[in-house]
């Protein structure tokens, strides 16, 4: 039975049963749910072109043989079978192909191929994130096949226009704007529709990425402020959406406040997915009335995580990938020796308060085996009493050190950050990047520069002038990058120059260059302490 019809006969034990039952495994449970599908994954991934392919010869015929003998993989690994489609190469058939970007100036796309089996699991998931979004308490949720969703997501090809594919086969929600039109419209577009017809119709749902849900929801004030509604338009609304609405007026005047969108909507859930997301959920909160939750997926993980109803962590889907762990300990190692071979842990061998980097074997005819995502997580604990679970949970804490991800739309990577440099033509010498955040708690990507001497002697060099030449080549190279002016409004790049000589310095001191993408706090401070010790 489909979720609608379930919810007509009111088999709400049965919903829960099906789609959430996940949280009430024991970890001895969970880990043999990870097994059973690992061990059917193997075989099918052991003995096809690819697997044959980064396994060189080798035949694991245990989970412990497939962990030793497998490396960990990139997507440098797959590049050449996935780019091409080539299907007969795959574990499984692809019945669609999911597309995200790579590394912005130098690879322009990854792509990664759903089988059919994939979406089924991908599709009872989405189903879990739905009900338990609107969930207060074990076995309660509130979901109809007459909700509204405020479409906030991008369109098929990308990972999030799975979403309102996979719900349709369950449950007859409407999407607002309806698919079809929204992925001819722009962001703007999009949102003014959106708006237009959740005025018209209420709103019960919005998903989106957390700086896009923020974006939207800032977008849907300004409407409201404005004046937005006309008399023609407001004749098409409920008679309790325009009681509502003045009601709503006449309480932000009562409070001397700006209309928000709680004041206008009440949603049964609020879901947020990417990264940054932690810079985010306090405003959404305030300007919809709602925690939101937040959820795991992307282009090669599929939807791997979601919160429960107490929202204070997440915990990964047993039947999407089989999952190991790399202590922070080996990743750091890694970065600074690539030869160096990082240690693997399994969801039962987790430590609270450890940070991790996630590698994922995707089960069902999945392409990726062993696959560094790129994200790190912190363990929060084993067990949960708030919700009674006994299962690992985990909160997202951002990308690797070696990538910077702003507001879940670009990732810059050291060779993005030098060609940029080259193309933009400056006398940059040295440079480190580290992501930081501003008074409001909001990402920036913030160079620390060196020019060549001769380059200040001959003619003017100011800030003002490197950061635009270098925002326009980051443009230039990174549509993601153009995306966060475009439709978060952010431009996210701060540009400081230190004396010539402080990198030299730091090298000195410390027998080694500081770091190039990510340096920590205190590598940050030793190298601004000795600027100053030269102005001295």
């Amino acid at each position: 039975m489909s979720l609608s019809e379930m919810l007509k006969e009111r088999k709400y034990q049965e919903i829960w049963d099906q789609y959430c039952s996940f949280l009430d495994l024991s970890i001895e449970d969970y880990m043999k749910i990870q097994h059973r599908l690992m061990e059917e994954q193997m075989q099918l991934w052991s003995n096809c072109e690819l697997g044959r392919s980064i396994l060189k010869g080798k035949q694991p015929k245990t989970i412990e043989e497939f962990r030793s003998m497998v490396p960990l993989t990139t997507y440098e690994d797959y590049a050449d079978i996935l780019l091409q489609k080539r299907t007969e190469s795959l574990p499984g058939n692809p019945v669609i192909w999911i597309q995200t970007t790579w590394e912005g100036g130098r690879h322009p796309i990854k792509l990664a191929p759903y089988t059919r089996s994939m979406l089924d699991v991908y599709r009872d998931n989405v189903v879990a994130c739905l009900i338990l979004s609107t969930s207060q308490e074990r076995g309660k949720f509130d979901i109809s096949d007459t909700d509204k969703f405020l479409y906030g997501l991008a369109p098929l090809p990308f990972a999030t226009g799975l979403f309102p594919l996979a719900l349709n086969e369950e449950i007859g929600i409407q999407f607002l704007p309806a698919v079809k039109d929204a992925v001819n419209m722009s962001f703007s577009e999009r949102n003014k529709v959106g708006f237009k017809m959740a005025m018209q119709k209420d709103l019960e749902f919005f998903f989106g990425l957390g700086s896009v849900a923020y974006a939207v929801s800032q977008s849907l004030s300004s409407m409201s402020q404005k004046g937005g509604i006309s008399l023609k338009e407001l004749i098409k609304y409920k008679p309790s959406m325009l009681v509502r609405i003045l009601k709503a007026k006449r309480r932000c005047k009562k409070e001397n406040r700006p209309l928000k969108p709680k004041d206008l909507f009440h949603l049964k859930g609020l879901v947020v997915a990417g990264t940054d997301n932690r810079c985010y959920k306090d405003d959404l909160e305030e300007l919809w009335g709602i925690r939101p939750m937040e959820l795991f997926a992307g282009t090669e993980p599929s939807i791997s995580g979601t919160e429960s109803w107490t929202k204070d962590g997440m915990y990964f889907f047993p039947d999407t990938s089989f999952y190991e762990f790399i202590p922070e300990e080996d990743m750091l190692k890694n970065l600074e020796d690539p030869s160096f071979v990082p240690r693997t842990y399994l969801m039962d061998e987790v430590v609270p308060g450890e940070k991790y980097e996630i590698v994922i074997t995707l089960f069902k005819g999945g392409a990726f085996a062993r696959y560094r995502v790129g994200d790190t997580y912190r363990c929060l604990g084993l067990q949960n009493r708030e919700d009674n679970t006994r299962i690992p949970r985990f909160e997202y804490v951002d990308r690797v050190p070696n990538i910077i991800d702003i507001a879940g739309f670009t990732r810059i990577s050291e060779n993005g950050i030098r060609s940029v440099i080259s193309l933009s033509g400056q006398p940059i010498t040295h440079w480190t990047a580290a992501k930081e955040y501003n008074e409001k708690n909001r990402p920036y990507l913030h160079l620390y520069i060196e020019i060549d001497r001769s380059a200040l002697i001959s003619h003017a060099v100011t800030t003002d002038i490197i950061r635009s030449l270098l925002t326009t080549y980051f443009k230039y190279i990174d549509q993601d990058y153009r995306d966060l002016k475009k439709i978060l409004g952010m431009d996210p790049l701060c540009v400081t120059i230190l004396r010539c000589g402080t990198f030299e310095k730091y090298q000195k001191k410390k027998g080694r260059e500081i770091v190039r993408m990510n340096p920590s706090p205190y590598e940050l401070k030793e190298l601004l302490e000795l600027q100053n010790e030269q102005r001295g």
